[in-house]
């Protein structure tokens, strides 16, 4: 019998929720598929893992011991998988860099020269994550560091905020308040949003702006996994989207008005990494984050 880690990664994401639909949301494949692989894997085991009807899943004894074996088994992997990747990383003095959206605001130019002059001789490879995994790859230790928005919801990731911006409501620019210069939350509480996928959880939350809702569920037009998906179903006027200043401007274009809202807390950007990760690199690129925001900060006063 051979099962493939694929599999054993499905197999847990439904054990875990009870939920066929949820945890096809959390893997990002349709229903139909999770169910024919499940199935696939239930013949390779010679067993029944689930006992299923319309309204409820659950495991069967089979089921546990599997879960009971699988579990261990991934996390190991997990864990055998990002050590050979550190060591290659190591190895090739390369550092693997996160990132949820464009980074714009002249940042990112600005870390790099700071980190060059801490690791001399060592590069950064930046990759591009969708808001499905809000630690831009670090949960999976498919990165060193990350620049995340907040909150993150992961006790396991540190963090240090670079910046912090207001939030602004992205409109279309037929919308009714496209024309204001400033508007309330109130004034689009009630309005279809984009919002984040359900795994991204606090951060979903936060830019729904759900403590601001008295309770009242917000009403969500679509899930988006990136920047550019949000400000689509923003610009065709079917959603609003909260956004933060910065990437009002980098993600500005035709089509799209963005409004500041003057009741919402700010938008903060940060560098995280793994708290139990000691590498000396790490730490260099965090502090060189924190030299790059600070220069950024002091031309900012001297420009204005």
């Amino acid at each position: 019998m051979d099962a493939h880690l694929r599999d054993l990664r499905y197999f847990v994401a439904v054990a875990e929720e009870l939920s066929f639909t949820r945890a096809a949301e959390r893997l990002h494949i349709s229903q139909p598929a999770l169910s024919k692989q499940i199935q696939g894997l239930e013949t390779a085991v010679r067993a029944q893992l689930f006992a299923r009807d319309r309204r409820h899943v659950s495991l069967t004894a089979a089921g546990a011991v599997l879960l009971n074996i699988a579990r261990p088994m991934l996390d190991r992997w997990d864990e055998g998988a990002a050590a050979i990747a550190d060591a290659a990383a190591a190895e090739a003095r390369k550092l693997r860099v996160g990132t949820l959206t464009s980074i714009g605001r002249d940042l990112y130019p600005s870390v790099i020269d700071h980190f060059a002059k801490r690791e001399p001789g060592w590069s950064v490879e930046l990759r591009s994550f969708g808001w499905a995994d809000p630690t831009a790859g670090l949960r999976r230790h498919a990165t060193d560091a990350a620049f995340v928005w907040l909150p993150l919801g992961a006790d396991d990731i540190a963090v240090r905020v670079l910046i912090a911006e207001p939030r602004y409501a992205a409109l279309s620019a037929r919308h009714p308040l496209a024309g204001r210069r400033e508007i309330k939350f109130a004034d689009i509480a009630d309005e279809p949003f984009a919002a984040l996928p359900r795994t991204a959880g606090a951060l979903r939350e936060f830019w729904l702006a759900t403590d601001q809702r008295a309770g009242r569920p917000a009403v969500v037009a679509a899930e988006v996994t990136s920047a550019d998906e949000k400000f689509e179903i923003v610009s065709t006027g079917a959603a609003v989207a909260l956004v933060s200043e910065g990437n009002a401007v980098v993600y500005d274009r035709p089509g799209i008005v963005c409004v500041p809202v003057s009741d919402l807390g700010p938008a903060e950007l940060a560098v995280g990494w793994r708290q139990n990760d000691p590498r000396h690199a790490v730490r260099s690129f965090v502090d060189a984050c924190t030299d790059a925001a600070h220069a950024l900060r002091r031309s900012s006063r001297h420009r204005t």
